[in-house]
Order: structure tokens, then C-alpha cells, then sequence
């Protein structure tokens, strides 16, 4: 069987059995497809130690049209998608080269960017106002900090889930995955008085704002083959947390991702274990959690200065 026929199975296998999304599979199809048209090869057997190496001197040597060379996390996004391509055909038992092979390589460490208590204050006071759009986006940011949000996962939320008197929320992360988060009183108190400004009917949580949906009911009916979808874009939000970070003066480059930093930065310090930060964070492996202990470093110092040290009379 050629090559390109057991990718394409390859990815049917990805949505049916292993239920990946339809954006991990988007991105393992261009990441393969980038492969083998780079390779130029058609047989499973032509996957050799030389092809991989090379492949990978070429993804380290490859300059887009900015100029600007592939970063060590995205080619190994593609050694990573190869890897598992090469495991499925393995199953298959197609005669390739073995997925144990081929290494991933190391990745500088991620820096992350968090916001100190006082500026997130700043930003969620920004956000001020009795408007339909102030209330809705004074919402968004609480909720952000309040749950430790991904941006996907905060836009799909729908009305009917939200269950303001228990404070927990269940939300679809990566992987298809459901977690609860938990809604603090001032997420509460500001989602509650966001919902008595809705008049739509839109199952959706967070959607555009009064005058759009007006706007928007009159052409419904004109309009029937077009999307009547209310909610709220990623680039949405994205605009929404620059916009009110800006206004509060934050010198920072805020993205809605700052604020999921900022949720876990501010459970570390207070005495969370990461464990739990890994779980209110979704995240399936804890070494992804352990991005954050760097930053926390120095509240430890001061955590040891303060009871280890006094221990010794120092």
C-alpha cells in the first residue's frame, strides 16, 4: 500500500478511534504531507534512519518568507506527527522503520508571562460600566482568572451549563476532555449581572452585543442559509483582553493565555500543590504544569528564608 493511502488512514483512524479533534488532525495531515512531499517517496519501506535525519537537518535549516527559521517546538511537532504515523503503520504491521528510532528533540524551556495580582486588578477594573458590551466583557476576564480558561474552552461554553449557585462549571478541554473549574463569587456576581443584559435566545454564553443582535434578528429571516451564530471568535476575546489591558495601562503583551499563566502562578504561591494546578488546568501531563514552579521560585526562596531559616536562629 502506497504511502499516501495509508496517510489518509492514518487520519481516519485519528478521528474515529482515537477521537482526535479536527484541528490535531488538520495539523498531522500538513505536518505529514510536508513530509512526503519533501521526501518525494511513495513506498513505506523508503522511510529510513538517513531520510528522518535529513528531514530533520532541513526543518532546522528551513527560512520562511519572513525570514525566520522554524522554532524547535514546531519541528518537533513534526518529528512527533512522523512518530506516530510510523507507530500506526507498525500496527498495521506495514514494514517501515520503527517509531522508537526516531528521537524528539529537546526544547528550550517556555517562558511564561504572568501578571502580578495588583495589574490584574487593573485590568478587570478596566473593564467598568453598565453597557451591555462592559458588563459581557468585565464577565469574560473573571471568568478567564477565575477558571484558568483556555480561550476554546471559554467559547464554547453554552448558557444552559452554567450553574451560578454550585460555582462549578464543566468544560470540553484538549483532547475532547471534560474537567470541572470553579467560578469564584466575583465571577459569579459579574457573570450574573452580564445575563440579566441578555434579550437573545442564543445557547451560547459570551455572544456580540446588544446592538449587533438586533442588528442581527432583523436579517435572520433574509438570511437563512448564512451562520446565525452569536458567539464569540477566539480573536474575539484575544481583541477584548488587549483591548482592557491597554486601557489599564499594562505595559505587558496581554493575551487571554495571560490570564490562564496569571490563575496558576496565583494558586502556586498561595500553597496549591501542582497536582491540583495540573488538574484545574486540564493538562494531561504534568511535566506541561512544571513551566510554572520557574516562576514561583521566588516566593519558595522566601518560603525558605521565612521557616527553614528561622529554624537554625538565622
Amino acid at each position: 500500500m502506497k504511502l499516501k493511502e495509508l496517510k489518509t488512514q492514518f487520519l481516519e483512524y485519528l478521528e474515529v478511534e482515537k477521537q482526535r479533534s479536527p484541528k490535531t488532525i488538520e495539523n498531522y495531515d500538513r505536518y505529514l504531507e510536508k513530509f512526503l512531499v519533501w521526501a518525494k517517496i511513495e513506498e513505506p519501506r523508503e522511510i529510513t534512519d538517513d531520510l528522518i535525519r535529513n528531514f530533520r537537518l532541513y526543518l532546522n535549516r528551513f527560512v520562511d518568507e519572513k525570514g525566520q527559521n522554524l522554532k524547535k517546538i514546531t519541528q518537533n511537532y513534526y518529528i512527533i506527527a512522523l512518530r506516530c504515523f510510523l507507530k500506526y503503520m507498525a500496527k498495521r504491521d506495514v514494514k517501515t522503520l520503527q517509531a522508537e528510532k526516531v528521537e524528539i528533540g529537546k526544547t528550550p524551556e517556555r517562558e511564561v508571562d504572568f501578571l502580578e495580582n495588583a495589574e490584574v486588578e487593573r485590568i478587570l477594573g478596566a473593564a467598568s460600566g453598565v453597557s451591555f458590551k462592559s458588563l459581557r466583557d468585565r464577565a469574560i476576564l473573571e471568568l478567564l482568572f477565575s477558571a484558568g480558561l483556555r480561550v476554546s474552552e471559554l467559547i464554547s461554553i453554552d448558557r444552559e451549563k452554567l450553574n451560578l449557585k454550585s460555582g462549578e462549571l464543566s468544560v470540553r478541554g484538549k483532547g475532547n476532555k471534560i474537567r470541572v473549574v470553579f467560578i469564584s463569587d466575583t465571577a459569579s456576581r459579574a457573570l450574573c449581572e452580564y445575563l440579566k443584559k441578555r434579550e437573545d435566545i442564543d445557547p451560547a454564553l459570551f455572544v456580540r452585543d446588544s446592538a449587533g443582535l438586533k442588528k442581527f434578528e432583523g436579517k435572520k429571516e433574509k438570511n437563512k442559509n448564512k451562520s446565525d451564530n452569536l458567539r464569540l471568535t477566539p480573536r474575539s476575546i484575544q481583541r477584548i483582553v488587549k483591548y482592557y489591558a491597554v486601557k489599564a495601562g499594562i505595559v505587558k503583551d496581554v493575551h487571554p493565555h495571560t490570564l490562564r499563566h496569571s490563575f496558576a502562578t496565583d494558586l502556586l504561591m498561595n500553597g496549591a500543590d501542582i497536582r491540583s494546578v495540573q488538574a484545574m488546568l486540564g493538562h494531561a501531563s504534568i511535566n506541561t504544569t512544571q513551566i510554572y514552579t520557574h516562576v514561583t521560585n521566588p516566593h519558595l526562596k522566601e518560603i525558605h528564608k521565612a521557616f527553614h531559616a528561622r529554624r537554625r536562629g538565622k
